[in-house]
């Protein structure tokens, strides 16, 4: 993934961001892995929430290889004021969009605390507006849910990790826990960008402490 110089490290406000457009960037229509559709509406019994941990061609591989229970995955750009960006828009710094994974899954089959779980081991979180040697504020770590019960479980969960890290000298996590802004999905090419390009970059790197939280199907 690209890291320009001198890009800004603050979110833009609104009235600096850039203008974006009213139509949506085209983008794949069937998941390259599960062979779901990527946009149809979510199936019956499911349950969705983005999550933002660096890079997102690695970070989607994490959610996907789940298997039972993910529906679909996706990436895209959240938690900014650009209407419908493009990537490049969001690398500049100038749209205050996050890199996300957009994951649909039945909560009858795999916990919410599996996906925190996944979520939290994937990549260090206490970084900033950064993720090992990406920088810049796409690169934030973020949890953006759709229901109060998943907000108040993020919630728990960062508060129980930042306990196991501060225990290992690691300084307090910086993760965003936000109502889930408007999705908008990233361009075709980058959608399962791993399993499209096996040897293709992933700059994901854990903390190495487990994320000390429940895993299992759903109560």
């Amino acid at each position: 993934m690209f890291s320009f110089f001198k890009k800004p490290m603050a979110i833009p406000a609104a009235s600096e961001a850039l203008p974006g457009r009213a139509t949506p960037i085209p983008t794949a229509q069937r998941h390259f892995v599960l062979h779901t559709d990527l946009t149809a509406p979510d199936p019956a019994g499911s349950a969705r929430v983005m999550f933002g941990l660096g890079c997102f061609w690695g970070a989607e591989r994490k959610f996907w290889e789940l298997g039972a229970g993910i529906h679909v995955t996706a990436v895209g750009y959240q938690a900014g004021h650009t209407p419908n960006p493009t990537y490049e828009e969001v690398c500049s710094g100038m749209t205050g969009h996050n890199e996300v994974v957009l994951v649909v899954y039945d909560p009858a089959i795999l916990s919410f605390e599996n996906l925190l779980k996944t979520f939290f081991e994937s990549h260090n979180p206490t970084q900033g507006m950064r993720q090992g040697n990406d920088v810049g504020t796409q690169y934030r770590s973020g949890i953006y849910t759709t229901t109060p019960e998943q907000k108040a479980a993020a919630e728990a969960a960062k508060t129980a990790y930042a306990a196991e890290l501060a225990k290992r000298g690691f300084g307090p996590i910086t993760t965003e826990v936000l109502d889930a802004p408007t999705f908008y999905y990233a361009e075709g090419y980058h959608q399962q960008y791993l399993a499209k390009n096996p040897n293709g970059y992933c700059g994901l790197g854990g903390t190495g402490v487990a994320c000390p939280i429940g895993v299992g199907v759903a109560a």
